[in-house]
């Protein structure tokens, strides 16, 4: 019997690891998350909020000893937000027990998660990481900053990413150091707030390296990658996202790597500048939506992780192909409206852009239909009932 692995994530996770035919428990807050309609998820654990810890614990728990019985062996755990890698770092003895995982050491899993630890981590491995900008020195800063949240865990729902970044932003740039500080909001949340040197360059310039080592730090497998849009621009969620191979930024990536000598998945944001140099601007040591879209082109890194952690298996090497682009409908529309205002496309460059290759979405899938079909199709009431049979049929033989 196949173990399932338990997925702390959403629906492109899923996704990625029933490509490679592995059951999976989706474990979730969120009543309404798409990935408990997938196909590919065999149970679903709806989850207690994550500020209930100890209940959300006891959950934890009772499915992993579950599972365990039925397998005979640990269930891998996947984790795809920052406040489920969080829980599992704070309560990882209790966790291994049921689980198969692999952490980071946690001095340098603490630094990934916090952006003042993270910064004096990087200067004293001497990485290529934009100059962090204390609040004494942005008086004097004539060039553009960005502004960020300190800690990455819970951010989402702080009321400095409500007031200060607006909805979707990850972070806030301004024309200079003067201007931030003239910013009420920044001048009130002082202390929640990250403060570094801005790269110039659009969104096609924000890439990313991602991988998975083992525990002696051997990278088993990796792709790299870049944004073609996000919203809002340069700050924002990505809306459309391409593989593409970079051995400088490959050679880059894995020099980091070694470096910090991670272990486990991780992924890494770049900022390529206009001498070509790339600047790490993050590392998130957690499972993404970039996976269902390496496991489309190629390179599946939850199942290669899902083989390691069960027997140790190392993959053959492979290379990640560019067939395939993941697009986010909805927010890259918003994109090329924001773009659009700003005179920097028109509606047939944005439209031959969606054209040019086939892609994967952040919803729909013809080959698993339901959780669009659930959000979208069956709230409309005045869906003719012909359409109903056919969706029922479709829902059914869709494999």
């Amino acid at each position: 019997m196949t173990p399932p692995a338990l997925l702390l994530g959403g629906l492109n996770l899923v996704r990625a690891l029933g490509l490679a035919r592995i059951p999976v428990i989706v474990a979730s807050a969120e009543r309404d998350n798409p990935a408990f309609a997938s196909r590919f998820c065999t149970r679903g654990l709806v989850l207690p909020p994550p500020g209930r810890r100890t209940e959300l614990l006891d959950a934890l728990m009772s499915a992993g000893e579950r599972a365990y019985a039925e397998a005979g062996e640990r269930m891998p755990l996947f984790y795809g937000d920052d406040d489920m890698l969080a829980l599992v770092h704070a309560q990882r003895q209790p966790l291994e027990r049921w689980f198969a995982f692999l952490l980071n050491e946690p001095s340098t899993a603490a630094a990934l998660l916090d952006k003042d630890r993270f910064q004096t981590l990087t200067r004293a491995r001497r990485l290529p990481v934009p100059r962090a900008l204390e609040f004494s020195e942005l008086a004097q800063h004539d060039g553009p900053v960005i502004v960020k949240p300190r800690s990455k865990a819970g951010w989402e729902n702080a009321a400095v990413h409500r007031d200060l970044m607006g909805a979707g932003a990850k972070a806030r740039r301004f024309p200079s150091g003067r201007a931030a500080i003239a910013h009420p909001l920044v001048a009130r949340y002082g202390e929640e707030l990250a403060f570094q040197e801005y790269i110039d360059g659009d969104d096609r310039e924000l890439w990313s390296f991602h991988g998975f080592a083992a525990r002696d730090g051997t990278m088993l497998a990796s792709f790299t990658g870049r944004k073609l849009r996000t919203y809002p621009a340069l700050v924002g969620e990505s809306s459309f996202i391409e593989l593409v191979p970079n051995p400088d930024l490959e050679r880059v990536g894995r020099e980091i790597a070694e470096r910090l000598e991670l272990k486990g998945v991780f992924k890494m944001d770049l900022k390529r500048d206009r001498a070509g140099r790339f600047h790490l601007l993050e590392i998130n040591a957690r499972y993404n939506l970039w996976h269902y879209l390496g496991a489309k082109n190629g390179v599946n890194l939850p199942a290669i992780a899902y083989r390691y952690l069960r027997r140790g298996e190392r993959p053959e090497r492979a290379t990640a192909g560019s067939v395939y682009r993941w697009l986010c409908p909805r927010l890259d529309w918003f994109a090329y409206r924001e773009a659009a205002a700003r005179r920097e496309i028109t509606l047939a460059r944005y439209l031959a852009s969606l054209l040019e290759r086939p892609k994967v979405y952040d919803l729909f899938s013809w080959t698993d239909p339901r959780p669009f079909v659930q959000r979208y199709i069956r709230k409309a009431r005045a869906v003719p009932r012909v359409t109903r049979r056919l969706l029922s049929r479709w829902l059914s033989t869709a494999s």
